[in-house]
């Protein structure tokens, strides 16, 4: 059986030196800051990342990588015969996978692309199944078919702290973030089949770490709890640490906890938080 290569992108939310160990291959995205351009997770990290969208003039601005930057890396991992799996940050939220199917087409290897439907921890549940199976020497159709059933079984709840970035981004509007500041509204959403859904408004913290806490438990219950992640833009003192405690209680020890990348943090903001798990 052949050598498979696990492609993925900068905004799963892996180090580089799980990168490494695992030999997951990261394209990165850009930032643009004040007419200066980033490469996430070279040159941009993500804690020096908040100070810096705090003090720009304007909101950063993110961008995909070309297609030919997908090609190159492609043609140059087929070159021992390799298949390659690329696995992506959803389609409807970023024009990434898009570019990488473009990639693959104009290069010449055989690869396989797969939208997560997801960003952030819960792609990287994914890309890490993929390597697991890989490693046990699953064929990319085996590794594709488990996708699709972990993607299923994966939910990903998103708290924001602040509706600012979405509005200077263009993808909300200024009287809903007026209305909200008044209200002192705290959004809660799901990302589901690639989308942002508004699913509660709540008026404190307390009242966030209840929802998501009652979210993991309606949706482990009977289950077995594969995996916890939560991801933060510097959230975790009033949502990201009493939500893991509450989870630590009901019995799941097993919790990552990452800081999201400045790709994520740019449209949520700094004090966002994100709930993942994948039971089945």
């Amino acid at each position: 059986m052949g050598k498979i290569h696990i492609v993925t992108d900068s905004s799963c939310d892996i180090s580089k030196e799980e990168a490494v160990q695992k030999n997951i291959h990261i394209v990165p995205l850009t930032i643009h800051i004040d007419g200066k351009t980033y490469i996430d997770g070279e040159d941009l990290h993500p804690e020096s990342f908040l100070n810096m969208m705090d003090e720009a003039r304007e909101l950063p601005k993110t961008s995909q990588p070309a297609p030919g930057q997908f090609q190159q890396l492609f043609e140059r991992l087929e070159k021992d015969g390799a298949e390659i799996l690329s696995i992506h940050v959803a389609g409807k939220l970023s024009g990434t996978l898009e570019s990488a199917r473009q990639g693959a087409e104009m290069a010449n290897a055989k690869v396989e692309v797969f939208d997560s439907q997801f960003i952030s921890s819960a792609l990287a549940i994914q890309v890490r199944e993929a390597v697991r199976m890989r490693d046990e020497g699953a064929t990319i159709k085996e590794i594709i078919k488990r996708l699709e059933a972990v993607r299923e079984n994966t939910k990903m709840y998103i708290y924001l702290e602040t509706l600012k970035n979405l509005l200077k981004g263009g993808r909300i509007g200024k009287g809903r973030v007026l209305l909200g500041s008044l209200l002192n509204i705290k959004p809660i959403a799901m990302l589901d089949q690639g989308e942002y859904l508004p699913i509660s408004k709540v008026r404190s913290y307390n009242q966030v770490v209840k929802f998501l806490f009652k979210e993991f438990k309606k949706h482990t219950e009977g289950k077995s709890v594969k995996a916890v992640c939560i991801a933060h833009a510097g959230g975790m003192e009033n949502v990201g640490t009493p939500l893991k405690s509450l989870i630590e209680q009901s019995g799941f020890h097993h919790i990552e906890v990452a800081m999201t990348s400045p790709i994520i943090s740019t449209h949520a903001g700094r004090g966002a938080i994100a709930l993942v798990f994948f039971a089945e």
